[in-house]
């Protein structure tokens, strides 16, 4: 009879995120080894938690102690695994690696014995030998490490042994035991674990290769023997190991008992005065703000809100949460960066009162339960917006205000997509950089796997054993960390030094730390985090309100933009709206004419509805139909009605799901606030399906018609694919209104700002400025004896006095920011040259600004020399003579006889302005090629609208933007320019892959096909693609593509 194999759990396991070494996932290493029996498994990332999150939830799923651990280099003499067994040796470990990664650039630790030793406490120690163990090692370095190890770790220490069938076991095993005699260390089995199926060796293989930046052929010895370090049986495990090193893993795992459960979250307190409570000074400033707000008192409703929520904040004792996003918004004021809070905690009246968001709580209707309730414990969610220029000076504040050691940002953990899979296995495979970079550019954006199509046009044969292989590792790989980058925004802020709850490490970024859990892994231990965003429109709209203050001496502010104004709203349903935030882009336009907002709570409306979650879930073509009369507005209940009523009967944002939820399923607030959560996650981890039968068999219980049950629940999956909260809504649509203001009452100011705050929005400065000159706006070039570094307003001889005040509108004089290749420095030498005196001439230029001849040429090319030296020939010709001058001659000034050089013509100037600038104020490419296209017979974009329905046309304009929405099913939709405006083309699935080079590549394009318009949306719905971009010759063009 057979002896049962020993229990086993193992101690040494490295995730993939110990990047570039592990080949699975911590879940699936967790699952494997629930599956195998094992009484715990370690985590034991390098110098790492990064992962402990994910695997501890896999944990719980699998009923498997997890053991949190990390494996790393001392001194780099010796390697050491660390086990926390209590909850003070996790705040150790995460302490440790936290001093080891912020002394060391990005990527890389460094830790030494003292750090190891004053950090001891609550850990388990096991030594990991060097290998090859033979009489090479010295002896008195083995016993100084054998001894320091009993000092620290005293029963505590133990020698990691570790045999993978490569021909030395026995050797190693023999050499094991004499150096545990030696040390008087006792030896543990641990399998070195870095994949957890012998299937992923290939993969292993190749994360070497890439690691250390050679192909996989010329890896060697770098790479392991064989495929034995994965998760093994301990039927495996049995016939290798002694039992007693079996079972020691097993005594080591049950002196572990820590538990990321135990961690807890203490908010910051910093922003509470000495002696004052935090819910009476978060009450005291609310009601200072209701006062600056209604100073003849707060109407009823919004007192009852603010009760309200104040008894709420100050149950779940979120008072200091408040308090410091207050404090960071009062910073940005008062240095004036314009700032916008939004989410449901955020668009509450506390925050109003705040002064947190500017949208008025009286005209809304949110569900502050959405964020916060008393049923659960987890922090609330605000998300502020700065403008993007300036937020920096936000984040250093909030390092500053409460020090780096309890203030970080979250992290994002960066997976291989396909392209960055192709572009690092098809190295690694031994593919030519050229080979790689014609198979990752041939696929697109929206595509899945690697199509032997796909292979063949880059020139690649998709049989080949190379091929075969990288396609198989590129579907293994996706979805693999790659390494950890800062989130976009999101603060964690601590009482205490987050290293007790998570490591930090130095971002790639100067002056930036950030902590090494991904951002959706933060509600484990309920970390406050605040969304400190970066968004340019608000830096637009700042500029846009300096630039009307310095020209028309007026102030403009978020809360002063004049409201409801028909003239901004008839501007909008026209879906005029080019540069407005939101409301710009190609499906934004179609919406407008149809939904035709009138009032702020349309935009709010508007807002929401173009986003997947709506689309998916067919609530769009309803709610249009309900709006426009064409089909009556019902209701099941009056209960339905309540939530239901101000969208005409269609669920529209995710509180309105949730509370249908809880009124027509009978779900708890609590239920409720799983089914929000489920909603967010559904995308990463599809954990809706759970919701179905709890929600359909509670609506029938409540008679209402399955068939509207499954509605609701279509309509949820639907918001699993993105759908917004109203909360959010109501605040981008403030921001949409005011630069819809702008767009409509400041035309000139507005368009400076969106050139001086590029690169944002959905369209380049080419098209911004072809959309203001439609608008009236006179444009002036950018001109040395002119231009500032931005775009700047300059006033006009106009007698008629059109503006404010009498003050005629201004012109738009174009920045020498736009000149592409022209430094910030030279620029403002230019400026500050030209204010001493103007200039005479491109030399005396080039001498008081210190300009080199490049700067000089680059100025030439993009015709800024114009008012001193004539057309781009002449002004190359004195680009040419710049030389730095002698000091004996620093102020001398030769002039020379101009040269008889012909003026260029009129496309190749066009062709200079946008190879130098990207845009031309000269005539549209399009308009120099009319006589060519007059033989083709196209339409222009302007000839298109008078067209009836239905009519098949031809018409040629240059990309300017594509976009492949998911929730499209494959269709491509192009807009195409000419010099009278803009087309939209819808391109179906089929046709895409018929004509897929010309979507991808195409910059001039003829499309045929037929024309629709309908309640004033117009697109071209492709029927055939031609690429007519050779007829552009040299003429540099830009688009751009979306997903």
């Amino acid at each position: 009879m057979s002896q049962c194999p020993a229990p086993y759990a193992e101690l040494q396991c490295l995730s993939n995120f110990s990047f570039l070494r592990g080949a699975s996932h911590p879940e699936e290493l967790v699952a494997r080894a629930a599956d195998l029996g094992y009484e715990a498994l370690a985590l034991t990332d390098i110098a790492s938690l990064a992962g402990v999150v994910r695997a501890h939830g896999a944990a719980g799923e699998h009923g498997i102690p997890l053991i949190i651990g990390s494996q790393v280099d001392v001194d780099c003499r010796f390697t050491l695994i660390l086990l926390a067994a209590t909850k003070n040796g996790y705040e150790n470990l995460s302490t440790l690696i936290t001093r080891g990664r912020r002394r060391a650039h990005k990527g890389t630790y460094q830790l030494h014995r003292p750090d190891i030793a004053s950090h001891a406490e609550g850990l388990l120690a096991l030594w990991v030998p060097p290998l090859p163990l033979d009489s090479s090692r010295e002896a008195g370095d083995t016993c100084g490490i054998a001894g320091w190890l009993h000092e620290h770790f005293p029963e505590r220490a133990w020698i990691a042994a570790s045999l993978h069938r490569d021909g030395q076991d026995r050797r190693r095993r023999e050499a094991l035991e004499a150096l545990s005699r030696e040390t008087g260390l006792p030896l543990v089995a641990t399998g070195d674990v870095h994949m957890h199926v012998r299937g992923r060796r290939a993969l292993q293989d190749t994360l070497t290769a890439i690691r250390l930046g050679r192909p996989l052929a010329q890896v060697g010895e770098a790479l392991f023997p064989n495929g034995e370090r994965h998760l093994r049986t301990r039927q495996a495990l049995a016939r290798l190991y002694p039992r007693p090193w079996l079972e020691r893993t097993v005594e080591i795992a049950r002196r572990c008992r820590f538990s990321l459960d135990e961690l807890r979250y203490e908010y910051p307190l910093d922003d509470v005065p000495k002696g004052l409570a935090p819910d009476r000074y978060l009450k005291g400033l609310v009601e200072d703000g209701m006062a600056r707000h209604w100073p003849e008192g707060a109407p009823v409703k919004v007192r009852h809100l603010v009760d309200h929520e104040l008894a709420v904040i100050r149950d779940m004792g979120y008072e200091p949460y408040f308090l410091t996003v207050h404090d960071i918004v009062r910073f940005a004021r008062e240095r004036g960066i314009l700032c916008q809070g939004r989410g449901s905690a955020a668009n509450s009246a506390v925050c109003f009162c705040l002064g947190i968001t500017s949208v008025d709580p009286a005209h809304s209707e949110m569900l502050f339960e959405r964020f916060i309730s008393r049923e659960r414990n987890e922090p609330p969610d605000i998300d502020v917006d700065f403008e993007h220029e300036r937020r920096e000076e936000v984040i250093q504040y909030i390092y500053t205000r409460y020090g780096r050691d309890r203030a970080a940002l979250a992290a994002t953990v960066i997976t291989y997509r396909r392209r960055s899979a192709i572009r690092d296995l098809g190295k690694a495979l031994g593919l030519s950089q050229a080979q790689v970079d014609r198979l990752a550019t041939n696929m697109a954006w929206w595509e899945s796997g690697v199509d032997e199509d796909r292979v063949r046009e880059a020139g690649l044969d998709p049989h080949s054993a190379i091929m075969r292989r990288l396609v198989a590792l590129v579907e293994q790989i996706r979805g693999f960390p790659r390494h950890l980058s800062q989130h976009v925004g999101g603060f964690v802020i601590s009482r205490r030094p987050l290293s007790h709850l998570v490591p930090l490490e130095n971002a790639a970024m100067e002056d930036r730390t950030i902590i090494q859990w991904d951002k959706d892994d933060l509600d484990v231990v309920g970390l406050l985090k605040i969304d400190v965003l970066a968004l340019g429109m608000l830096s637009a709209v700042r500029r846009s309100f300096d630039l009307i203050q310095a020209y028309r001496g007026k102030r403009l502010t978020l809360a002063s933009v004049p409201r409801e104004d028909p003239a901004v709203y008839h501007m909008i349903q026209q879906a005029d709206t080019v540069g407005v935030f939101q409301i710009e882009s190609r499906a934004q336009m179609s919406m407008l004419p149809r939904l035709k907002p009138a009032c702020f709570y349309d935009l709010v409306i508007e807002v929401a509805i173009v986003r997947p979650g709506p689309i998916q879930g067919e609530m769009v073509h309803p709610y249009l139909r309900r709006r426009q009369g064409l089909e009556p507005v019902t209701y099941p209940s009056p209960q339905v009605r309540q939530v239901l009523e101000r969208t005409l009967g269609v669920p529209l944002f995710q509180e309105q799901v949730i509370k249908l939820a809880m009124v027509a399923a009978g779900f708890s607030a609590g239920e409720a606030d799983g089914l929000r959560r489920a909603i967010g996650a559904w995308r990463r981890k599809g954990t809706l399906d759970r919701f179905r039968a709890r929600l359909l068999e509670g609506m029938e219980a409540r008679g209402y018609d399955p068939a509207f049950a499954q509605q609701i629940y279509q309509q949820i999956l639907g918001f699993g694919e993105y759908g917004f909260p109203e909360s959010h809504a109501a605040s981008f649509a403030l921001i949409a209104y005011v630069s819809a203001w702008l767009k409509y009452h400041e035309p000139t100011a507005f368009t400076a700002a969106l050139l001086n705050s590029q690169p944002m929005g959905f369209y380049g400065p080419s098209q911004l400025i072809q959309d203001a000159r439609r608008h009236g706006v006179q444009v002036l070039p950018v001109d040395v004896c002119a231009s500032d570094w931005d775009c700047t307003l300059v006033p006009l001889d106009d007698e008629l006095g059109h503006g404010p005040e009498d003050i005629p509108p201004p012109a738009l004089r174009l920045g020498l920011r736009l000149i592409r290749g022209l430094s910030r420095a030279a620029a403002d030498r230019i400026v500050d040259a030209r204010r001493v005196r103007s200039f005479a001439a491109a030399t005396d230029l080039s001498h008081r600004a210190q300009l080199h001849r490049k700067d000089m040429d680059t100025l030439a090319a993009a015709g800024a020399l114009a008012s001193l030296s004539g057309h781009r020939h002449r002004a190359r010709w004195a680009a040419l003579a710049t030389e730095t001058p002698l000091p004996l001659l620093a102020d001398a000034c030769v002039r020379e006889a101009e040269p008889l050089l012909r003026m260029p013509s009129e496309g190749e100037d066009l062709v200079a302005d946008h190879a130098s600038q990207g845009l031309s104020l000269g005539r549209h490419p399009l308009a120099l090629l009319r006589e060519r296209l007059a033989a083709l017979g196209p339409a222009t974009a302007q000839s298109l609208r008078a067209l009836p329905q239905r009519r098949q046309v031809r018409y040629v304009g240059l990309v300017i933007t594509r976009q492949h929405p998911s929730s499209a099913s494959g269709t491509v939709f192009l807009t195409l320019e000419d010099e009278t405006g803009t087309v939209n083309i819808i391109v179906w699935p089929a046709l895409v892959t018929r004509f897929r080079a010309e979507v991808l590549q195409g910059r001039l394009l003829e499309v045929r096909g037929e024309w629709q318009q309908e309640d004033g949306v117009c697109h071209l719905v492709a029927r055939h693609l031609t690429d007519r971009s050779a007829w552009l010759g040299e003429l540099p063009t830009d688009s751009r593509d979306f997903c």
